[in-house]
């Protein structure tokens, strides 16, 4: 049974913009792609007043910004670079390719090729958020992508210099000072200065997402992302005050961000809950925080962790906290998630900021059908064949020819048609004074 302590104030997010959103991301689209360079800038003196002589910075600026950064951020900024980068070289080393004899003479395989160039799109505006460069750069870099340009908007009309610093230090080739649906367009269409990619990859605001959408097949993107997301499990053992903090700090990403709290004792909610309350108003985020508690903070109690988990994987959510007496038994009774942080030692927000695995994650319910972005993302799995073997190729054309012919798809048919005359001396009804085979 599920006891609904708190609700939902207001209803989730939609799952793509809407019409206002879509109708103005289409006009900035269309505009970059009809008028290029001019377009990018004007809508940059629009939105973020900011128009230098150049969006990309020239590697003497960029070192020269990277200079001026603080030592400790630096130094933290590759400590956790390093802990993405072997994190994600670990997964590179788990695609292996191979090459497989299914039967004589008959080669299957398949490899893992790089995307040629990719875009990494690092939000900002408000915040540095310089954790963002880390996964969409440092990932590309070990998948073996060539060219990554990375673009972040101006924050209040000034150099982002720990972003920039990110940037650089992951690897990015090309570093832009360049925000919003005019940067996506421009990586996406390519512009006079501005390169097109393949993929786009990075979260950003609902304009940036709504960007991404309408441009998805033109080019590739990493997922589509909505609010962020956490939802605690958490029986009697939990430390309340814990519990609230860790909603907190993911309810602080947006006014429309859901914090759930899924637990099978009614003490440990309540006293949450009333953490929660005592914490917001000294936040420094309670602008963002305490909207999105308030509207779509949720608190639920169920009978057992059995229902805890049930319901856990109903939501789907990005991110799942496991605070329980045993937490890996979620490993074994949830399926739907994007990332699961085991445990009080761990929390959110060490996957958000440090720890090294991917915080580019789906949202939406979207974990019922993908993970997050991972090296394979920036990878493309293809496979070739080759037949040595001409009796092993004039029975797979046989065999085509028969499968062929049930679908209607002659074409098809004579492709295996013709190997098995060749190769095995066949009949070929259907040329016979056109070609004459030579066993």
């Amino acid at each position: 049974m599920i006891r609904q302590l708190k609700k939902a104030a207001a209803p989730g997010a939609p799952r793509q913009g809407s019409p206002e959103v879509a109708e103005v991301v289409a006009g900035v689209i269309a505009d970059v792609r009809a008028r290029g360079d001019e377009a990018v800038r004007e809508y940059s003196e629009r939105f973020d007043r900011w128009s230098p002589e150049s969006f990309r910075l020239g590697p003497e600026e960029v070192e020269r910004i990277v200079a001026a950064v603080p030592a400790q951020v630096v130094e933290d900024i590759r400590t956790v670079q390093a802990n993405v980068r072997s994190f994600a070289e670990r997964q590179l080393e788990s695609m292996a390719a191979f090459e497989v004899e299914t039967q004589p003479g008959v080669f299957l395989g398949q490899k893992h090729l790089p995307i040629a160039a990719t875009g990494a799109y690092v939000p900002g505006g408000r915040y540095p958020l310089t954790a963002s460069a880390h996964m969409t750069v440092v990932t590309a870099k070990v998948a073996g992508v060539q060219r990554v340009t990375a673009c972040t908007p101006p924050i209040r009309g000034q150099v982002p210099a720990a972003t920039v610093a990110a940037m650089h230090l992951a690897g990015a080739d090309d570093v832009l000072l360049l925000g919003g649906v005019q940067a996506v367009a421009a990586m996406a269409v390519g512009t006079e200065t501005i390169g097109k990619v393949d993929l786009l990859a990075g979260p950003g605001n609902a304009y940036v997402a709504e960007a991404k959408r309408q441009l998805f097949g033109e080019v590739g993107i990493d997922l589509f992302a909505g609010p962020t997301e956490i939802l605690v499990v958490a029986d009697d053992s939990a430390d309340p005050f814990v519990v609230a903090v860790d909603l907190l700090s993911q309810a602080e990403h947006g006014p429309d961000s859901p914090a759930v709290l899924i637990t099978t004792s009614e003490d440990v909610a309540h006293a949450a809950m009333a953490h929660v309350e005592r914490l917001l108003p000294g936040m420094p985020t309670n602008d963002m925080a305490g909207p999105a508690w308030r509207d779509h903070g949720q608190v639920l109690v169920v009978d057992d962790l059995d229902e805890a988990y049930r319901l856990a994987d109903e939501f789907a959510s990005e991110h799942v906290q496991i605070l329980t007496e045993e937490p890996r038994r979620a490993l074994e009774q949830m399926r739907n998630y994007g990332a699961l942080f085991l445990g009080e030692g761990t929390c959110v927000s060490y996957g958000d900021k440090v720890i090294g695995t991917n915080h580019v994650l789906p949202t939406r319910g979207a974990a019922r059908y993908t993970g997050g972005l991972w090296v394979g993302k920036y990878l493309r799995t293809v496979t070739y064949q080759e037949v040595t073997d001409r009796a092993a190729s004039a029975a797979l054309g046989e065999l085509c020819g028969r499968a062929s012919r049930v679908e209607l798809f002659e074409g098809h048919a004579r492709s295996g048609d013709v190997r098995a005359a060749k190769y095995a001396g066949a009949d070929l009804p259907w040329a016979p004074e056109v070609y004459a085979p030579t066993v």
